[in-house]
């Protein structure tokens, strides 16, 4: 929690090994749900020390004092895969940017440590701390503020609402499932359909360029679509955002609403 809304939150500090020891040791916590990354794709391949070391290097710092009873949960992500396909559990990662890497390296070390879980995710779309990360609330700011907005034509991710991932995410961290799972969704969408959808249900008829994930300066996903191998009812496909929500739905509205205000001394 690097911006704490809730006073009772720590603020986290993974860099420090004290503080890490320290609040392990206090809390000695039955399960640990690992969320913690930087997932700035441009920013971790101009700068892939400071990305190994806040997404690998915190981890193995946080593994070093953890408790042996404590159950370990690693959200991770699709950006372990790279190339064009569909991936269920057991594919081989293949990863096209230091992110994905830095990814792999962290998983590897996950699975390492006996009764573990690695869950990865794909897109999730929900409101950011600062409202203007994610990306609904990017599309929010940047219409609210008339700047240009591109969007990579040729993306294709396994897209579900934050809310319905966490509820996922928390309903694997307390079963005994342990190993990888993936959480998939009903349908991959791209990120000009998505483009569209979310702008439609927030009233705003706004113009966007297009660009080809080859014209980026930085390594960009294609068509990547989580499955699972598992059929129990934690392996079943999420709704994706697209699936049975009108824009004019109350359960859209709420999910579409404004983030929560967070001052600037919080971030």
């Amino acid at each position: 929690n690097t911006s704490p809304t809730v006073q009772e939150w720590a603020t986290l500090n993974l860099a420090d090994p004290e503080w890490v020891k320290n609040v392990l040791t206090q809390h000695q916590p039955d399960i640990l749900l690992y969320c913690h990354a930087v997932c700035d794709v441009p920013k971790c391949e101009a700068d892939p020390a400071w990305a190994y070391e806040v997404n690998v290097g915190h981890l193995n710092r946080v593994l070093s004092f953890l408790p042996e009873t404590t159950r370990l949960v690693y959200v991770s992500s699709d950006h372990v895969f790279g190339g064009d396909g569909v991936y269920h559990e057991h594919a081989p990662p293949c990863p096209i940017s230091v992110y994905g890497r830095t990814r792999v390296e962290a998983e590897q070390m996950v699975f390492r440590r006996p009764g573990s879980l690695v869950i990865r995710t794909g897109l999730a779309i929900g409101p950011s701390p600062n409202g203007r990360t994610g990306h609904l609330d990017w599309l929010r700011y940047r219409t609210q503020q008339n700047l240009p907005i591109t969007i990579v034509e040729d993306e294709y991710r396994s897209t579900v609402w934050a809310e319905d991932l966490a509820v996922r995410v928390m309903s694997l961290a307390t079963s005994p499932v342990t190993g990888i799972r993936h959480i998939s969704a009903t349908q991959a969408i791209s990120r000009v359909t998505l483009a569209n959808f979310l702008l439609n249900a927030l009233g705003r008829e706004t113009d966007f360029y297009r660009e080809s994930r080859f014209q980026r300066s930085a390594p960009h996903l294609g068509k990547v679509e989580l499955t699972s191998l598992f059929s129990d009812t934690l392996a079943q496909p999420l709704a994706s955002v697209l699936d049975g929500h009108p824009v004019n739905a109350p359960l859209l509205s709420r999910r579409l609403s404004d983030p929560p205000i967070v001052e600037a001394s919080q971030l």
